[in-house]
């Protein structure tokens, strides 16, 4: 059979960020949100206050995700414009970029409106912490936050895994991301039993987390030496191996403050200080949307470019 003049990985990577771009996540029936039900229902019937049955969990979930995905990609093999298609959907399906902006606008709109307790209200959507007695600067900041953190985990590591693995890859990382979600949290509950979903959710972002600092720092408006100084002195001090470096890089890039303390019900973390200057206002909403914007049209680049490059080198190593 000839092949295409184009690579279908790439080119699904390509198609299925614009979409996302355009469209963001599919309004009604999406096939994340039936993962996380099938996720709860699996949760009911395993659930123990233990490691074991938490890996169980895990492994029965990101296994079912990776064999769609082997299935679809052995599938659409000999097709190229299907498999195209179905990587296209794959990468709209996982991606969150398009979302995640249109939440941290709506905090800001409510915020411009001198709506704090509105905006409180829709941060939620973005934040596990307590929101209810956050003034309108700390609020800024968790969405800017939010905004770097999820730049990484829900645009840069999937495409990231698209390029390595195709589809499969789209669909375990989100998996992992998802499971994480629901059951990776430092609570009576889930310390155990969600133990093995939030390693492996470090561990799938730890190349994504990179690269995005990397591409935060490059496409910052001559920044990049604030942005890569406040992730080589901030990073490590950060609890989370990820979450650091696209905070601290976000925090060099836009030249604020980002860190403190944050209020978990019960429970109070006192996160490090990442980057230098003024804290952040609402104003910095908007300035850390359009960076994470050019973050995800860097890392497509980067990601598709790499899996053409993969596919040139198998056809000529095959000859």
């Amino acid at each position: 059979m000839r092949r295409p003049w184009w690579d279908p990985r790439a080119a699904g990577l390509l198609l299925g960020y614009a979409a996302d771009r355009w469209w963001g996540d599919p309004r009604r029936f999406h096939p994340v949100a039936g993962f996380g039900t099938t996720a709860s229902v699996l949760e009911e019937r395993l659930y123990a206050d233990s490691r074991p049955r938490g890996v169980a969990h895990t492994a029965l979930l990101v296994g079912a995700a990776a064999g769609v995905g082997i299935v679809l990609e052995k599938a659409t093999a000999p097709h190229p414009v299907m498999r195209t298609a179905v990587t296209a959907l794959a990468t709209w399906t996982v991606l969150g970029g398009r979302s995640l902006e249109r939440e941290a606008t709506a905090v800001r709109e409510r915020l411009a409106e001198g709506d704090l307790a509105g905006a409180r209200g829709r941060l939620t959507s973005l934040v596990g912490r307590d929101t209810s007695v956050l003034d309108a600067s700390q609020v800024a900041r968790a969405v800017v936050e939010s905004v770097a953190e999820n730049t990484s985990d829900a645009v840069v590591a999937p495409l990231v895994w698209g390029a390595v693995a195709g589809v499969p890859g789209l669909l375990v990382h989100r998996a992992v991301n998802t499971l994480d979600a629901m059951v990776g949290h430092r609570n009576a509950r889930y310390l155990r039993f969600g133990w093995a979903s939030a390693r492996l959710d470090d561990l799938l972002n730890l190349p994504g987390a990179r690269l995005c600092g990397v591409l935060a720092a490059l496409v910052s408006l001559g920044r990049a030496g604030a942005a890569l100084r406040s992730w080589s002195r901030d990073a490590r001090a950060h609890p989370s191996p990820n979450a650091g470096v696209v905070e601290s890089s976000f925090a060099g890039a836009l030249g604020i403050r980002l860190g403190g303390t944050n209020r978990y019900g019960t429970r109070i973390e006192h996160r490090p200080t990442m980057g230098e200057g003024r804290s952040a206002e609402p104003s910095d909403i908007p300035r850390a949307t359009a960076l994470a914007r050019r973050v995800g049209l860097g890392a497509v680049l980067v990601a598709a470019g790499a899996a053409a490059a993969a596919a040139v080198a198998r056809r000529t190593g095959g000859r």
